[in-house]
């Protein structure tokens, strides 16, 4: 029974390390050039590995019934939207029981951070992919912006700003002053590049988050670290649902000319979003807006604008997108509560750069690494007696 038990253990560990780097390989390839024919196939097959790994893995009532839920949820999205990520989402958090998840992020960051600079490298031989774009992105003039392989300015960015954070997250414990000095240079140079302020900005304001959680012992200082934190997550989707409701207060100002407070108010936002708001009225039918929203969404919801959390809501649908804020909170409160700084900053920053940017609403479960932090804690908040991760 010994030897069933350990063939079991290391049987669902192997299956669920082939899911987990056959995802980071498809985002590595959505990053490229490269066009790839079978991600689909390829999804069914992870979700199976995933699947496999969960049948192998034991579960108390209450996490059944939590599961059951959820994949409950993603059916009906999937039937009446057509989108299968809820159920591959669910099935994989549900499949990171009893994984040590910060040695499965620690494969994460360096098979990513790898990949990336093979397409750097890749398309500064002339392989793969183009070194710099230029082209009017959208400020009134043409910019030579360079991209590195990775397709878009704001997508080379992207890759340094979140792998930036996980980084942070998996390493900065024993850093001195001069590590996150290094971490900030690299940054400046790659925004020298890019000429990306968005990413940049999130990733300078993480590098200093966790500086300060890495130094924060007083109470009071905790206190208004944490509270800070939670605005920023909260505040974050507040700001993108309040988008969506009134973007269109800027149609009556570019076709009526129309102003007031509500309107100078969002043409501010918009100019600070860097033309996020406008990009939600650009189209026939003003896709993104509330007005676009259902409960559970439809096939025909599937335009792509930058907006995160508008995306959240479009794509998926109010019912989908309200029960993930919910747990996205639950989870925030639990780190405030168990005083896992790192984490919560993790959910603060990326939740601020989800208003701008839809780097973790995507299909791709390799980019969001907050639902590995998700898998790595739901079964022990579920549990009659809490766990706690030593």
């Amino acid at each position: 029974m010994r030897t069933d038990k350990s063939l079991r253990e290391k049987t669902a560990y192997l299956i669920f390390y082939l899911g987990v780097i056959i995802e980071i390989i498809l985002v590595l390839i959505d990053k490229s050039a490269y066009t790839n024919p079978i991600e689909g196939q390829i999804f069914r097959l992870t979700f199976l590995l995933f699947f496999a790994k969960a049948c192998l893995t034991k579960y108390s009532f209450r996490e059944y019934a939590v599961i059951a839920f959820f994949l409950t949820v993603g059916a009906v999205s999937y039937f009446a939207t057509g989108r299968n990520e809820i159920v591959r989402v669910v099935m994989f958090i549900a499949a990171c029981k009893d994984i040590d998840m910060v040695k499965c992020l620690k494969v994460v960051f360096w098979m990513t951070l790898a990949g990336c600079l093979a397409l750097i490298l890749l398309s500064l031989f002339g392989i793969l992919g183009t070194v710099s774009l230029t082209q009017d992105y959208g400020r009134g003039s043409v910019e030579t912006r360079y991209v590195l392989g990775l397709g878009h300015p704001n997508a080379l960015q992207c890759m340094v700003c979140v792998l930036t954070m996980l980084g942070m997250y998996l390493y900065h414990a024993k850093w001195k002053w001069y590590y996150y000095a290094l971490t900030l240079m690299v940054n400046v140079f790659f925004f020298l590049l890019t000429d990306s302020k968005t990413g940049f900005l999130v990733s300078a304001g993480a590098v200093f988050l966790f500086f300060v959680a890495s130094k924060a012992r007083n109470k009071i200082l905790t206190g208004i670290f944490a509270a800070g934190n939670a605005a920023v997550f909260a505040g974050s989707i507040v700001i993108s649902i309040m988008s969506a409701k009134n973007a269109m207060c800027l149609w009556d100002y570019y076709w009526w000319a129309k102003t007031d407070r509500k309107i100078e108010f969002y043409l501010f936002l918009d100019t600070i979003l860097t033309g996020r708001l406008h990009s939600l009225i650009e189209t026939d039918n003003h896709e993104g807006i509330m007005d676009t929203w259902s409960l559970f969404s439809s096939p025909q919801n599937d335009y792509y604008f930058d907006m995160g959390w508008v995306r959240l809501f479009y794509w998926y649908g109010i019912i989908p997108a309200v029960l993930a804020v919910i747990v996205l909170t639950v989870f925030v409160g639990y780190f405030i509560k168990k005083k896992r700084w790192e984490e919560l900053v993790l959910f603060s920053m990326t939740a601020l750069y989800t208003i701008v940017e839809a780097h973790i609403i995507s299909v791709y479960i390799g980019r969001n690494y907050l639902l590995f932090i998700v898998g790595m804690y739901w079964w022990r908040l579920t549990a009659k007696r809490r766990v706690e991760n030593e």
